[in-house]
């Protein structure tokens, strides 16, 4: 009898011993967090959002567009819900009627709403965005507020049913790396594949950090893991449907893990690109060394994050600078493709008696995750609009390594240049005529602005 008691300690000794010491964390789960999916691949031949250059709509399907949810609700009941989205920004209209759907269903305020993307140029162009890039009929209009209207209802349901089916879960925090993104204000895109073979440093700031947030179920299954990549999804300009590299690192990250839900958000990576591009192997390839950064993070001892959640939000108010005259515009109106569609429309809303608006309504979003005890914490930023490299670097040296910063977030209205970038000029300091704006720049103090929305939000939260 003594051995038999001797043998099922020794036994129960070796198991504990091997077992992830993360699962045996996990087995208190605190976190409540439920998921969702909907697919929102075109079913007709949308124009494309990206590049100015095409001369026509989508003709197929890659593989297919998604809209991924993860609701998450802390210990004392705070809830908030990550979105993200295969396509390449969400514009504010589209933005502000989800939030109030949500608001209205759900209880969920700004603050507790993330509405993420890839930024991938093989997506759909959506209602009320990127107009005058392309030469739009009426009937291409249609199909387009058919089909934002569809997604809008499709988001909504999707964050209503998470929300309905919250189970335990643990949260956990890591980060890793890959290489392939690439400053393209600084590095000539035809020579780079020399450069990297010869070894020659590429130029230029840049992020190559992969961070991840991992949602398991209380044994430790995986249920949901979340990250995000500084770089441009700009892989493809083909004409089918397709995520670009986050589409295909999502795709390898599930196959890995059928029961997983894979989600990415875009990094602040304006001025970063895949390269070398233009083919769907390189495309695939990539997508590998994403998904590889991510499970470098899965495979290794992960930070975890105790069930606490605070969210902060605000508008700030950004000021354009160097508003085109009447007289500008009319002489831009004479010119062809869509600098000539903006300038028509614009004087279109001077001649009505409208003025150009100067000033803009910018998300900034900060969230915590976690408490400050024995560095679990995990510090959120999240940016509106194509946000350069150099904000990631800033504020994860300002706060600390347990700090994330997503762009493309909530609003996609325009570049959104640092004051580094902004003095350099450039396409990342301007490119204002693309997204539609009345203005050809920025005023100069828009990285002050940012930031001291971004230092007032952390502040709330400590």
């Amino acid at each position: 009898m003594r051995l038999s008691h001797l043998f099922r300690f020794c036994v129960v000794a070796i198991v504990l011993a091997v077992v992830s010491p993360r699962l045996l964390a996990a087995a208190d789960a605190t976190w409540k967090v439920g998921t969702a999916k909907v697919k929102i691949t075109p079913a007709k031949p949308l124009w494309m959002a990206g590049y100015g250059g095409r001369k026509k709509p989508a003709e197929g399907t890659l593989h297919d567009l998604w809209v991924k949810i993860a609701t998450i609700e802390d210990a004392a009941g705070h809830r908030a819900a990550i979105v993200t989205a295969d396509h390449l920004g969400w514009p504010c209209d589209m933005y502000d009627r989800i939030c109030a759907e949500l608001q209205k269903r759900c209880k969920l305020d700004r603050s507790q709403v993330m509405l993420a993307c890839s930024h991938t140029h093989t997506g759909p162009v959506l209602q009320d965005a990127l107009y005058d890039i392309y030469p739009l009929d009426d009937n291409q209009r249609a199909m387009i507020q058919e089909y934002s209207a569809k997604l809008e209802k499709d988001v909504v349901a999707a964050v209503g049913q998470a929300l309905g089916q919250m189970t335990p879960a643990t949260l956990w925090a890591g980060q890793g790396t890959t290489p392939f993104a690439v400053n393209r204000r600084n590095n000539p895109q035809s020579k780079i594949p020399e450069m990297r073979k010869q070894g020659i440093p590429i130029k230029g700031p840049f992020d190559h950090d992969v961070p991840v947030l991992v949602i398991r179920a209380p044994r430790g299954d995986l249920r949901a893991v979340v990250f995000g990549y500084a770089c441009h999804c700009t892989t493809l300009s083909c004409l089918q449907w397709s995520g670009d590299y986050a589409g295909f690192a999502q795709i390898d990250l599930e196959k890995a893990h059928p029961d997983m839900l894979a989600m990415f958000y875009a990094g602040c990576g304006a001025d970063q690109n895949p390269l070398p591009r233009r083919s769907v192997e390189l495309c695939q390839k990539y997508g590998k060394m994403l998904a590889g950064g991510v499970e470098e993070v899965l495979d290794k001892s992960m930070r975890p994050v105790a069930p606490k959640l605070q969210t902060a939000f605000e508008f700030v108010t950004l000021d354009f600078g160097d508003q085109p005259t009447k007289e500008e515009l009319e002489v831009t109106s004479r010119k062809g493709s869509y600098p000539g569609r903006w300038a028509k429309r614009l004087l279109k809303q001077l001649e009505e008696g409208k003025t150009l608006p100067k000033t803009y309504r910018y998300p900034v979003q900060v969230w915590k995750l976690g408490s400050n005890c024995n560095n679990g914490d995990q510090l959120w930023i999240t940016l509106g609009g194509e946000v350069v490299v150099d904000y990631s670097l800033k504020f994860k040296k300002k706060f600390g390594p347990n700090t994330w910063v997503a762009g493309y977030t909530n609003d996609v209205m325009a570049y959104i240049p640092s004051h580094r970038v902004w003095e350099e000029g450039g396409y990342e300091a301007g490119a204002f005529i693309v997204y539609g704006q009345p203005a050809k720049r920025w005023r100069e103090d828009i990285e002050d602005r940012i930031t001291a929305s971004v230092d007032r939000l952390v502040a709330k939260l400590k």
